[in-house]
């Protein structure tokens, strides 16, 4: 391995991440392999090099920018004391906990996934053990819906994360649970997760992001925090994967987050996002289905309260032919709440026979809410079907006046309309104990 790129000396490149700050932080990773801390040097170099984003952006289009400063945060210290519990009781088949970029003591898998040889372990317990598995597969696939400068920044100062790995025809019967807790002001965390499913392999994973600080109306007791994740999902051909993330960082938090996912020949994936907490959180899903008999089913569902803002950007590309999509995001907005969602269907050339579908739908609760929402097709190939769409709109009346003669208080009434509004989301997902288990989380959207 040659020697350790050279870390550029400017003083400050963004905000309080400095060269300083980040020459510290590799000097802390010294026992782990030189690849790996070659890899986290280029990747700060790419950050320092990488301009911040920029009014004329088509890719941060109707986003806060002045919100984008990150003066004033500090990777996250170890915290004090931290629980990898998650934010409800489930009977997972193995769990990972992390508090503030660190490991916590972990529910392990059973003896008979490890036997069939299912791997599920922090990233640098992987990087050291299963080197040349994580070196295939992390963040293999470009970053390209505008945060670029922000996946550098989380490979350079990731510290930890979750590794899955499913081996060929291995299926696993209950889900796995990641959970990432942040704590202090102006703590700032770089989770990672990647998941890797080989042929014919099926998995569910569930992974959480928890402020310890109070998730309810920034005020005092709410501390701005930051936190710059990504997840990487292989699903090798006919694997059947399900993800669903779950984002629940102080109100007062900035928060971007990065999903890439592969899809394979024959494979399916499903992911379902589901964001609560922030100031201003930006998602950003990137499906690209590369085999024949693919498909993709993309789904987020955000409860957007006072002057939270939330950001999403997805892309589906299709890349083989005979291969589906299906991208459906509802977003409910009160006070002065503004949601963007801006998403393209992309079909290549070789990709006849793509079957893609996109929506946007958007329930508004308050007349100051503000929903922008942008969607589009690239079509290159002749015999496709593709649609979009994007709805936005009030509670209907006659619902709420229905509810209300019988004597269902307004508050009462906007949350059972609302929980009507997302459920043919859940209903998606294959697992009525993780269906009603998210139902009864969503609820605290409303505290």
């Amino acid at each position: 391995m040659s020697a350790l790129p050279e870390i550029p000396t400017t003083a400050a490149p963004a905000g309080s991440f400095t060269s300083a700050v980040f020459a510290a932080h590799l000097a802390a990773l010294g026992h782990l392999p030189k690849w790996w801390l070659h890899l986290k040097s280029e990747a700060w170099n790419r950050f320092v090099a990488l301009p911040p984003p920029v009014r004329t952006d088509e890719l941060w289009r109707f986003s806060n920018l002045a919100g984008l400063s990150l003066d004033g945060y500090v990777v996250a210290p170890a915290a004090a004391a931290g629980s990898r519990a998650t934010p409800f009781t489930f009977p997972w088949a193995a769990s990972l906990g992390f508090a503030n970029n660190r490991a916590l003591a972990d529910q392990p898998l059973p003896a008979d996934l490890q036997a069939q040889g299912v791997i599920f372990c922090p990233l640098e317990e992987a990087i050291v053990r299963h080197a040349d598995l994580f070196r295939q597969y992390f963040m293999a696939q470009p970053v390209n819906l505008g945060a670029e400068k922000f996946a550098a920044l989380n490979a350079a100062f990731a510290a930890s994360g979750a590794f899955l790995y499913v081996p060929k025809n291995v299926e696993l019967a209950r889900p796995l649970a990641v959970t990432h807790r942040l704590s202090g002001p102006g703590s700032a965390a770089f989770p990672h997760t990647l998941a890797i499913l080989e042929d014919h392999a099926k998995a569910t994973l569930v992974e959480f992001f928890l402020s310890d600080e109070p998730a309810g109306t920034p005020g005092p007791a709410d501390p701005a925090q930051f936190a710059a994740g990504q997840n990487d999902l292989h699903a090798g051909p006919g694997a059947q994967l399900t993800y669903v993330g779950v984002q629940q960082w102080s109100r007062a938090a900035l928060a971007v987050q990065l999903n890439s996912t592969v899809v394979g020949r024959d494979a399916r994936v499903r992911s379902l996002n589901v964001s609560l907490g922030g100031r201003q959180a930006r998602l950003e899903s990137h499906s690209r289905l590369l085999g024949p008999g693919g498909f993709s089913e993309m789904l987020a569902l955000t409860i957007a309260r006072n002057a939270q803002e939330f950001d999403q950007r997805t892309l589906q590309s299709h890349l083989a032919p005979n291969t589906g999509s299906n991208l459906l995001y509802k977003n409910v907005l009160f006070d002065q709440a503004r949601t963007i969602f801006s998403g393209l269907i992309v079909v290549d050339p070789e990709a006849q026979k793509t079957d893609a579908y996109q929506s946007n739908r958007n329930l508004l609760l308050s007349d100051e809410a503000e929903a922008n929402s942008l969607p589009g097709l690239e079509i290159q190939a002749n015999d496709v079907r593709c649609t979009h769409g994007a709805t936005s709109g009030h509670i209907d009346e006659e619902q709420m006046f229905y509810l209300r003669s019988r004597g269902i208080p307004v508050a009462a009434a906007r949350e059972l309309l609302v929980a009507g509004f997302f459920e043919d989301v859940l209903a998606k997902l294959e697992d009525e104990d993780l269906r009603a288990a998210l139902r009864d989380l969503i609820k605290t959207g409303f505290a």
